[in-house]
């Protein structure tokens, strides 16, 4: 499977990001691409004061943007996330298009992003966003994969719960920051496939200096291994990753992480069932 993670520059013109995020789709495409996947926030600025103003309900304009790109190119698309209006709330959200344009999936980022670093970043995504509860695990043609959104990577039982579902692959779009990026994003993702033996996919919007809130860039992919299989710099770019999932059976077979779990002392389950599930 060939992934593309589209690392692209974000404005404050969301019809001018819908085409940006088009034309590097295609791109995607035209490159062998099976699945394409776009960054946290990739049709808004992340700020506070664009998310209600950027929201949209599911089916409107971007919902049926990214649908038309996944038809017309014939790919999966993770669609990054944007502000999703539903009823009175709004949600971090990201949906997820076979190659057909049908939706099947979608993730509303569960943990938010809530933090006070002395002497660098703070930002309280919970001042404008509710939070999901659905542990988003999807079947495709590619394989079976997860998905989170940003700071839902830095806990761990999370992509536990997936890899137990059976997960291949996480994909995670992505906005750390010029304070958490550096210290975290790597060692972040690099961990969480180590820990479950799978893939990890981080896609971020390209860095922008004069924003105001600066994302890290540097999307990411890692292997079962943890080794870093490809990795950006901080502009914008489509970034390939050819991932074999065989690589799965043979890390656990030669490593038997998953498989040496003490069950019979200790025990991770799910405590809610989510929105998707319940369906």
């Amino acid at each position: 499977m060939r992934a593309a993670l589209i690392q692209m520059r974000v404005t404050d013109d969301k019809e001018h990001n819908l085409d940006i995020a088009a034309k590097h789709i295609a791109e995607a495409k035209s490159n062998g691409a099976d699945m394409a996947v776009l960054p946290e926030m990739f049709c808004c600025p992340y700020s506070g004061k664009y998310f209600p103003a950027f929201a949209e309900e599911r089916g409107g304009r971007i919902w049926s943007r990214l649908s038309r790109c996944a038809r017309e190119n014939k790919l999966l698309l993770i669609g990054g996330s944007m502000p999703e209006r539903c009823g009175d709330k709004l949600f971090n959200t990201c949906f997820v298009f076979d190659e057909t344009g049908r939706e099947t999936a979608f993730h509303r980022k569960m943990h938010l992003f809530d933090i006070d670093v002395k002497g660098g970043q703070r930002f309280k995504e919970s001042d404008t966003f509710a939070a999901g509860s659905d542990i988003t695990v999807f079947d495709s043609a590619q394989g079976r994969f997860g998905v989170m959104i940003c700071f839902d990577v830095r806990f761990p039982e999370l992509a536990r719960l997936m890899a137990l579902d059976g997960a291949q692959a996480i994909i995670v779009p992505a906005a750390f920051n010029m304070t958490t990026g550096p210290m975290h994003w790597e060692s972040t993702f690099r961990q969480r496939a180590v820990d479950n033996q799978l893939f990890m996919l981080g896609c971020a919007p390209a860095r922008d200096e004069s924003a105001e809130y600066v994302s890290y860039a540097n999307s990411i992919a890692a292997d079962p291994w943890g080794g870093v299989t490809a990795r950006a710099g901080s502009g914008e770019c489509v970034l390939f990753a050819d991932i074999d999932l065989q690589g799965i059976h043979e890390a656990r077979e030669q490593l038997p992480l998953l498989s040496a779990r003490r069950t019979d002392v200790y025990s991770l389950t799910r405590t809610r069932l989510g929105e998707q599930h319940a369906k």
